[in-house]
């Protein structure tokens, strides 16, 4: 059975108000080569490491907003104990669980002389029924986090009811659930209800309708139905360049992005979550806390590929959001 792999004092005894947890990890490896040729040697840049996964990426995140959120992961091999070590260095709270397939390493790759980023991803580390009921159990184990972030794709061979079973559990104990997924993870968890907000992105939530969301009023249409079956309380809708989409009950706003210039499209949606839920937690309103979301997906684009929001870009494109009132 998996086992915690050990943890500081300082990084897993305190309770966090803010939980993320990342079922599909990985070890991201970024570099890159002159121009993509088939069947030709490509030489590489030295390659970059850094921490992956969406909960993972959501606790960075926070982590650089000056905020702070607990990262819980499954991790195995030498690559597992490579991303421990990483999240170490940056600062970052985390509690790994052990476990026996080792965790996944994806490639990103940039194209000089064509600017164009090319994404491996591979599938992530099975998890066992054992692992799988232990990961339920440090769930449950939690001092009482305020918000619990699920984001990122799933495992293959994840039993179909261990997310609702996840949420059921955490919403029992009062603790907001935020689910960033798609497919038919983002269905079997809207079914079981208990969720205080999704975040899927264009794509994901027409998908979901099973229709193209054309027009504003169809994508907001959509989300509220959502909202009205109980499935969960708020829908936050990411539009890229476009901004984003906050629903609830009594709550449609659409909030255009700021321009900036685009360098990378990476993390950029972990950045909005981790925005809006840092500011939530800190007792904002839902009007602030899209505005600082969206300023951190923004502020996400702008920089270097991998290095997710800087808080120092996110403070400034947030003053220019609550400018233009």
């Amino acid at each position: 059975m998996a086992t915690p792999l050990p943890r500081t004092t300082r990084q897993a005894g305190d309770r966090a108000s803010i939980v993320t947890l990342t079922l599909s990890p990985a070890l991201d490896i970024a570099t890159q080569v002159p121009r993509l040729c088939a069947d030709a040697k490509l030489r590489c840049t030295p390659p970059i490491y850094t921490p992956g996964g969406g909960g993972i990426n959501v606790a960075r995140a926070i982590h650089a907003l000056g905020g702070r959120a607990l990262a819980l992961f499954p991790a195995g091999g030498a690559s597992g104990q490579q991303l421990v070590e990483l999240l170490d260095a940056e600062g970052v709270a985390n509690r790994p669980l052990a476990i026996a397939e080792r965790t996944r390493e994806c490639l990103n790759v940039l194209e000089q002389a064509g600017a164009q980023q090319y994404r491996f991803v591979l599938p992530g580390a099975r998890l066992s029924a054992a692992e799988q009921t232990q990961l339920l159990e440090a769930v449950a184990a939690l001092p009482g986090p305020e918000y619990l972030v699920i984001s990122g794709s799933q495992p293959a061979g994840l039993a179909a009811d261990f997310l609702p079973r996840l949420l059921r559990g955490a919403a029992g104990r009062g603790v907001r659930c935020i689910l960033d997924s798609s497919g038919e993870a983002l269905r079997l968890a809207l079914a079981a209800g208990g969720l205080f907000m999704i975040k899927p992105n264009l794509n994901e939530l027409s998908s979901l309708a099973g229709e193209a969301l054309l027009g504003p009023e169809r994508l907001a249409g959509f989300a509220h139905e959502l909202v009205d079956g109980g499935g969960c309380d708020y829908v936050l809708v990411s539009l890229g360049a476009q901004g984003a989409l906050l629903v609830g009950r009594e709550l449609n706003e659409r909030l255009a992005a700021p321009s900036v210039r685009r360098r990378s499209t990476l993390g950029a949606g972990d950045s909005l979550v981790a925005g809006v839920t840092l500011k939530l937690a800190a007792g904002a309103h839902w009007r602030e806390a899209l505005r600082y979301g969206v300023a951190a997906g923004s502020a996400a684009i702008s920089g270097e590929g991998g290095a997710l929001c800087r808080r120092a870009d996110t403070e400034r494109l947030f003053a220019r959001l609550q400018a233009l009132g």
